[in-house]
């Protein structure tokens, strides 16, 4: 038996339809299986079942029968949830917090004067532990103030880029290692996620 991730929205409902479920009750859909629109969708890893829908209830689920699987995505004729446990705001703060964290040396590293995500994150953190209206406020300011500074660093980098376009090889190498250090920084996220479910409130 396959066990595999979903997000479920409050009250165990799927995102798309009227199908909500209960644990360890097996669902069997009859129709023709289409990623994206019918059958009953999942994915190997909680990253991945997150990038596709951000809902209040984390699953773990069991999939059998026919399916069609993509390399982020799986979709089931059969499946059934085994536990589920309560994905709240505080929960998508502590991963924004630490999806950036994993960012900021290196952007301190091109812009050490800029601040601006640095202080994003310190908000953040700060609402993390006390969430206040004054803090939510803060965080929000902050917030728009790294977008601009990420606005700024994009547009530096494409110029940096256009200039050196003629030394194609060394701007191969960069993207080679920019590569490297993206996927470095997922799988930190992933397990980063599959151990927060430790710290969940597990749910009926």
């Amino acid at each position: 038996m396959k066990t595999r991730w979903k997000f479920l929205r409050e009250g165990m409902k799927s995102e798309n339809g009227d199908c909500r479920w209960k644990k360890n009750e097996w669902k069997h859909y009859d129709g023709e299986l289409s990623m994206c629109n019918s059958g009953f969708h999942c994915s190997k890893k909680i990253k991945d079942a997150f990038s596709y829908i951000q809902g209040e209830v984390l699953v773990k689920v069991q999939v059998k029968g026919k399916s069609v699987v993509q390399n982020d995505k799986e979709v089931w004729s059969d499946m059934r949830v085994v536990k589920a446990w309560k994905w709240e705001k505080k929960d998508s703060i502590a991963l924004t917090i630490f999806s950036a964290k994993l960012c900021l040396s290196n952007f301190e590293t091109e812009y050490p004067e800029d601040k601006r995500p640095r202080l994003a994150i310190e908000a953040a953190k700060k609402y993390l532990d006390n969430p206040t209206e004054e803090n939510r406020s803060a965080v929000q300011s902050a917030e728009s103030a790294a977008e601009s500074a990420e606005s700024a660093a994009w547009s530096a980098a494409s110029a940096r880029s256009a200039a050196r376009s003629a030394a194609w090889s060394a701007a191969w190498s960069a993207r080679s290692a920019r590569s490297a250090a993206r996927s470095a920084a997922v799988k930190k996220i992933s397990t980063w996620m599959d151990e927060h479910v430790k710290k969940l409130e597990e749910t009926t």
